[in-house]
Parts: structure tokens; C-alpha cells; sequence
């Protein structure tokens, strides 16, 4: 990838601990429902608004790397995980533009929850400025509550054209529905530290990020 392609480019950042399927359903609908050419996963180093990850930087990359191998579409970014700075998003969106230019979209792959919670970040505000913001809904659950300040931007930003992404290079909210189970990190960890059924945690994550965790006995103390 590089600054002179112009194809709106997918960021899907996360603590990834560990990568499960859910992570993957957004990233392919993102691909096959909003134009986005390709999806770059940015696992975070030292995630600032939550506790620590339960096992090391090295080992979420790795767990990355192997769920996404197959999909040329996606890219490994591992710019956080190498830096001892706190991951913001921020930061990452900034330094992607001096990577990527001005002129590319960008576009940043989130889930309605963590939509919700966007003015508890590091200067949200400045996100539109750097990217777009595409958040993944569940059908029959669109976002409702929506705080003050990011009602007045969703009123100004929101669009339901998939086009608006590669028309600018920021600035959109667009939102799609995500038919996929739901799977949370917390769940697969409590299964894998209460010893289930190795059946139960399948259905969870990818069969080569399982045998990960295996091998290297993660999520079991």
C-alpha cells in the first residue's frame, strides 16, 4: 500500500485479546458492503481507556497475523504494538495520514458500542477531520442514546450513501448492519480459563488462532 493509491482504505484498530470472529465479520462486510479496497488491522500496544491486555503485545500480533493470512485484502500493521506510547487513536489516524497523504480515504471500522463511547477518547473530534467513521449495527438496533455532542455530529455527518467514502478523503459516519453473532474477547477468555469444551470456544475464533492460544498456553490461569 502506498500514499498514491487513491481506494478508500479500511483501519480496524483493537486490543485483539484475543482476535475472534466477530472482528473478522465486520472487517469482510466493511470490504463487501462499502467499497473499502483493503482493511489494515492495528493491533494496540498500551491501549489508554482500558485495563492491560491479558497477554503480551507480541502474542496479539501474532494471533492477528494468523486470522487474517488467508485475505490479501487485509494488512498487518504493527506500528503500536512496536511503540511505547499509548495507542489513540489519534495519533494513529495522524500518522496514517503522513503515511497515506491527504488525499486517500480513510476510513475507521468500529462496532456501535464503541461508537457510543467515542466522546470518553483522546480528541474525538479531531477524528473527522482524518477519517471517515464506518460503525457496524446490529439488524433491528440502530444506535439510539446518542450523547449531546455526538448527536450534533452524526446530524451533520451521517450519511447512507456507501460513495460518500471514496467522494472525500474524511469526514462521513456511515453505518451498516453486521448480521454475525456476537462475540466479545471477555467471553472467549472466561471459556478458555474455565477449561470449556475446545467445540465451544471454536465457534468462537479462527481455527489457526485457537491453535495459537494452544500452543502457547494463553487465557488458561
Amino acid at each position: 500500500m502506498t500514499g498514491s493509491d487513491s481506494s478508500p482504505l479500511g483501519v480496524l484498530g483493537g486490543t485483539f485479546d484475543p482476535v475472534h470472529n466477530a472482528h473478522l465479520a465486520l472487517a469482510r462486510a466493511a470490504l463487501d458492503r462499502l467499497g473499502i479496497a483493503q482493511v489494515l488491522w492495528i493491533p494496540a500496544g498500551l491501549p489508554p481507556h482500558r485495563a492491560a491486555p491479558q497477554v503480551a503485545a507480541a502474542d496479539r500480533l501474532a494471533m492477528v497475523q494468523s486470522a487474517i493470512a488467508s485475505e490479501p485484502r487485509f494488512q498487518l500493521d504493527a506500528s503500536e504494538v512496536a511503540s511505547h506510547a499509548p495507542s489513540y487513536t489519534v495519533h494513529t489516524l495522524q500518522r496514517l495520514r503522513r503515511q497515506f497523504g491527504p488525499a486517500r480515504p480513510l476510513v475507521l471500522l468500529m462496532g456501535a458500542d464503541a461508537f457510543l463511547g467515542l466522546p470518553r477518547w483522546h480528541r474525538w473530534q479531531e477524528l473527522f477531520g482524518l477519517a471517515h467513521l464506518a460503525v457496524a449495527t446490529r439488524p433491528g438496533f440502530p444506535l439510539e442514546s446518542l450523547s449531546l455532542p455526538l448527536a450534533a455530529e452524526m446530524a451533520e455527518r451521517h450519511s447512507l450513501d456507501p460513495d460518500a467514502i471514496a467522494a472525500t478523503p474524511c469526514g462521513r459516519i456511515l453505518t451498516f448492519e453486521l448480521i454475525a453473532g456476537t462475540v466479545s474477547a471477555t467471553e472467549v477468555r472466561d471459556l478458555l480459563a474455565a477449561h470449556a469444551p475446545a467445540a465451544a470456544v471454536a465457534k468462537l475464533v479462527p481455527p489457526d488462532v485457537l491453535d495459537y492460544i494452544h500452543q502457547h498456553s494463553l487465557y488458561c490461569n
